[in-house]
């Protein structure tokens, strides 16, 4: 079986590895920028701005005589450019650029990673492709060029690795295949990778955009596609048709490293080549193989856990992260190309469905495993979602989706959980993450500049999602999924609390660290969140091995016992590919519970190792305000829901289906009005 492994964002490492990233890079000088400061009430008329991008980048020196290594024109041209890793900022707001982990070699400013890799090389490239496309800036198109011939330096040439990918780079040229701590694969052209993964989409999206201005080069990134194609068709290409299983679910056993987030992005590069070169069988025969294999991981539906997502990794069933999250963009892209209405409607499911939960529930927080867990939040994961969202809106039509965007950009403008921009278009200095309790990494490096750059290229291509974004300013309300733990109920008959040594099994987090072990005939009574609305009850269980039977469900609403249907304690099927036995599944109930519900009961029949219940408003809320307002209502049911406002004030309520599409006119209600929200929809409110 191929090695799967998982890639943390950088962004994510950075905010670990803060303290030891203190070291500054030797012999680089600061730059003299300020922090994020609130955007004005009108929005600048050009939110991209590449400077802080631009003090990333440096001259690499492509080292002659290293075997299996060369790019376009190295004898005649002898240096490139690459982003440095991180940039850390100062206490007078200005930044130094630094290198991944501590510095090992000071004579010669190596670090224990390197200066630069290919996963920010190849990004980057695309942040300069795009804006060279869409803006025609002269200076993009020379640094694009260059972090191309960078990036293919780093790709091997020959031998057994032959087009996969050298990870890490030291500030002299020096490659470096074997990092520490380990990485997998190591050495890191030895196998497929994410960075493999980054560089075809970097491939792709340069051919498309040199085939006419420079055709010499673009027959050179061709021909390197070509050898990346080579490396994945003897790889994860050469699994295709072939599934696994992973917890009992049949998963495809083709995606790049196991995961659809690094497929997504090869799809990405795929899609722009194959537009580009229709001819190329090879490039659209992977474009469909790889596509359909994301496609195959999505999962639920409406009230149905994780509620029409594709999920990002295929040994884990039960585990969405929000980095990574490419999905419904990739699908969206390779849909256009070979007029796949399939994979378009998979893409619109996940971000009409799904994103629109998530931004009711919080935002992109970096893991439901499956309850929220790691609730971090980066411009990665923001950024996937609205790429996704801009770009299925662009090629379906649906409204919905472009109201959605806006409500997700709003996050770089100051409607997030510090209640503070996380980007400043005067300087384009973004910050590296906002933490569960907002704390803000001030820092700003490459890959979080990156994807915020790549957001504000959507957002200055559609001039009205950057006007709804830039005006949303602050969060007013979020009402989505919210969890109680099995723990904190009150029990009787045989029920043990059982605290792992770790709550990660590998695939998912046993929700508060600790579960129930309930015997037959126990029962568990679980208070519920004081002030909930109507709502679906998720109960999660472990259903792998060693479970039994059933569990019944009731809930009480003072002297009314409502019974709410059952949930399994075991579900057969392997483990297969899936890191552990343990599978952490939310199960929905039938019957939602009223708003006057206390507690819910669960009695065992059998034996179950109960974890935690997601409760799920039967209408989750987010509101947004600033200098304007926008308020989402969405359905988690199959059937149309009034929805009562707290308006004080008329406002006008467009109300859209499942797929993001408007279901009749755009209503003006009056105060402490009703709207009528679709089955599986949401309903956008805004003043009037």
């Amino acid at each position: 079986m191929r090695n799967r492994t998982l890639t943390m964002p950088k962004a994510v490492l950075g905010l670990a590895l803060s303290a030891a990233l203190a070291i500054t890079g030797a012999g680089i000088p600061a730059q003299a920028t300020t922090a994020p400061t609130a955007p004005t009430v009108a929005a600048p008329a050009k939110l991209t701005n590449l400077s802080h991008l631009d003090f990333l980048l440096d001259d690499v020196p492509l080292l002659p005589g290293v075997a299996g290594h060369t790019t376009y024109r190295a004898a005649d041209e002898p240096t490139a450019r690459a982003p440095w890793v991180y940039a850390d900022r100062q206490a007078d707001g200005s930044f130094h650029r630094v290198g991944g982990g501590p510095i090992t070699d000071p004579a010669r400013g190596w670090y224990a990673q390197g200066a630069y890799d290919a996963d920010d090389i190849s990004r980057a490239a695309v942040v300069y492709l795009r804006d060279w496309k869409q803006n025609g800036t002269a200076s993009s198109r020379t640094s694009a060029y260059e972090l191309l011939r960078s990036l293919t330096y780093l790709q091997t040439t020959d031998g057994p690795n032959a087009g996969n990918v050298v990870l890490w780079q030291q500030h002299d040229g020096t490659l470096n295949p074997s990092a520490i701590p380990k990485e997998l694969p190591d050495p890191s052209d030895s196998a497929e990778s994410f960075w493999l993964a980054r560089t075809v989409w970097a491939l792709g999206e340069g051919y498309a955009g040199f085939r006419a201005a420079d055709p010499a080069f673009a027959a050179f990134l061709a021909d390197r596609m070509h050898l990346a194609l080579g490396a994945l068709q003897r790889q994860s290409l050469a699994q295709y048709p072939q599934t696994e299983v992973a917890n009992g679910v049949t998963v495809p056993d083709w995606l790049i490293v196991g995961s659809a987030g690094a497929t997504a992005e090869a799809v990405l590069g795929l899609s722009a080549f194959a537009a580009a070169a229709p001819a190329d069988t090879a490039a659209r025969t992977a474009l469909a193989h790889y596509s359909e294999g994301i496609a195959k991981l999505q999962s639920g539906g409406v009230g149905q856990w994780p509620f029409g997502a594709l999920l990002p990794e295929a040994n884990s069933p039960t585990f969405w992260h929000a980095w990574a999250g490419m999905q419904p963009a990739a699908l969206t892209a390779a849909a256009g190309v070979l007029h796949d209405g399939g994979l378009q409607k998979a893409a619109t499911t996940d971000l009409a469905q799904f994103t629109a939960q998530l931004l009711a529930t919080g935002g992109p927080d970096n893991g439901w495993t499956p309850t929220p867990a790691d609730r971090t939040q980066i411009a990665y994961g923001v950024d996937s979602r609205l790429e996704g969202l801009v770009a299925a809106s662009d090629a379906t039509g649906a409204s919905g989706l472009a109201a959605l965007a806006g409500a997700q950009a709003a996050w770089y403008f100051g409607a997030n959980r510090a209640g503070t921009p996380a980007y400043d278009p005067a300087t384009g200095v973004c910050v590296d993450g906002i933490a569960a309790d907002g704390t803000v990494n001030r820092n700003c490096g490459a890959e979080s500049v990156i994807h915020t750059e790549l957001s504000m290229l959507a957002l200055d291509a559609h001039p009205a999602i950057a006007r709804t974004a830039t005006a949303l300013t602050r969060t007013t309300a979020t009402q989505g999924l919210s969890v109680v733990e099995a723990e904190s109920g009150t029990t009787t008959g045989p029920v043990t609390t059982v605290t792992p040594p770790s709550a990660w099994t590998g695939s998912a987090n046993w929700s508060g660290g600790a579960y129930l072990q309930a015997g037959e005939g126990s029962t568990v009574t679980i208070g519920l969140p004081a002030g909930h609305p109507a709502a679906r009850i998720l109960p999660i269980a472990d259903l792998g091995p060693g479970g039994s039977g059933t569990t019944s469900w009731t809930a009480s609403a003072g002297r009314v016992t409502l019974p709410l249907g059952r949930t399994d304690n075991v579900r057969a099927g392997e483990q297969g590919i899936a890191p552990s036995p343990v599978f952490l599944l939310p199960q929905t109930l039938p019957v939602p519970v009223p708003a006057q519900a206390t507690t819910v009961t669960a009695r065992v029949s059998g034996t179950a190792r109960l974890d935690a219940l997601l409760v799920q408003p039967v209408v989750s809320h987010l509101g947004l305000a600033g200098s304007g307002a926008l308020d989402v209502y969405v359905n988690a049911t199959n059937v149309p829901v009034p929805q009562k406002l707290s308006a004080t004030g008329p406002v006008t309520a467009t109300s859209y289906d499942s797929a993001g599409r408007q279901v009749g006119r755009t209503q003006t209600v009056g105060a402490h009005g009703f709207v009528l929200v679709q089955p599986g929809g949401f309903t956008v409110v805004t003043p009037k």
